[in-house]
């Protein structure tokens, strides 16, 4: 009897891997990637909040609010955690203000870049030929323009503000995208697993959809946690000069402006926006790679 049960429990099948729990485990063993999930989640939160604060008309005064007798405070003062600027505004509440305006340009722009990216980016990869040759040369020819510089351009032309950065900043990222999702899908393309769907004559759409998309995932996450950190750059840059957000509108880079005259007096006006973008940019990166290693199907985890 001990025999049978011994046999009958070594043919049993191991029960199937929990893939969150895996998950969970990968990134518990990636150090670096787990103190970018936390940076990540916890900016996101502000971030949330600082949306709220900013679309809500009842909210607006937390940051807009001005008192000249309060003007320059340090932080840690009793009600102002931050201290306050140049016109007695509390620079806490205007940083998660901040936080969430720079963070909503960064997702808008890296969403349109990736849905314009990986579609040009996967059908000149897949269908090669003139096809690929045209694509290749308009991603070319957009990616060979600086940011920065067609941002300029763009928020100089049009009238300054997010809009115009959203705009710019899309227009170019888009391309390096593209780029890349099509030199993934030259290679995959010619794996066994497509000419043996192609054999059982499944559809070229339906190819894209079920093996091309989801082996160039772990890529896309990875490069859109890095477009989200160089949009975020891009913007406070723009904000800096007077190019993107307005007043009152704030953002990271026109709190760095708007400190940057008090800079010898009080240098924490625009050191904690500046300390800000370092960890948010930190935090974005280090999560694009912990995510990658979950989630790319062919690192073979589970």
């Amino acid at each position: 009897m001990t025999t049978i049960n011994e046999s009958f429990a070594e043919e049993t099948p191991p029960p199937a891997p929990n893939r969150l729990v895996d998950a969970f485990a990968l990134l518990w063993a990636n150090k670096l990637a787990l103190v970018g999930s936390i940076l990540a989640v916890m900016f996101l939160l502000i971030g949330v909040s600082g949306l709220i604060i900013w679309q809500v008309p009842g909210l607006q005064h937390l940051y807009i609010d001005q008192n000249l007798r309060e003007t320059l405070h340090d932080p840690f003062t009793a009600g102002h955690l931050l201290g306050t600027d140049n016109l007695g505004r509390d620079v806490a509440w205007r940083l998660i203000a901040g936080i969430g305006v720079s963070l909503y340009v960064g997702f808008a722009v890296t969403v349109i870049s990736v849905v314009i990216g990986m579609a040009l980016g996967t059908v000149a990869g897949y269908f090669g030929g003139w096809t690929d040759t045209a694509i290749s040369g308009l991603i070319d020819l957009t990616w060979g323009f600086p940011v920065i510089l067609v941002a300029v351009i763009f928020a100089g032309a049009l009238d300054p503000g997010l809009t115009a950065v959203i705009t710019a900043v899309s227009l170019v990222t888009w391309a390096g995208f593209a780029r890349v999702i099509r030199a993934e899908v030259l290679s995959l393309r010619e794996r066994e697993f497509v000419e043996a769907a192609r054999a059982l004559g499944v559809s070229n759409g339906m190819i894209i959809w079920r093996h091309m998309i989801p082996n160039v995932r772990g890529t896309t996450l990875v490069m859109a946690s890095w477009f989200v950190a160089v949009t975020i750059i891009a913007e406070a840059g723009l904000s800096f000069i007077g190019l993107g957000a307005q007043v009152p509108t704030p953002s990271l880079g026109q709190l760095i402006s708007d400190g940057r005259g008090f800079f010898s007096v009080t240098p924490w006006i625009a050191v904690i926006p500046g300390f800000t973008i370092a960890l948010v940019v930190l935090g974005l990166n280090a999560l694009g790679d912990g995510l990658r290693d979950i989630f790319d199907p062919r690192l073979k985890r589970w």
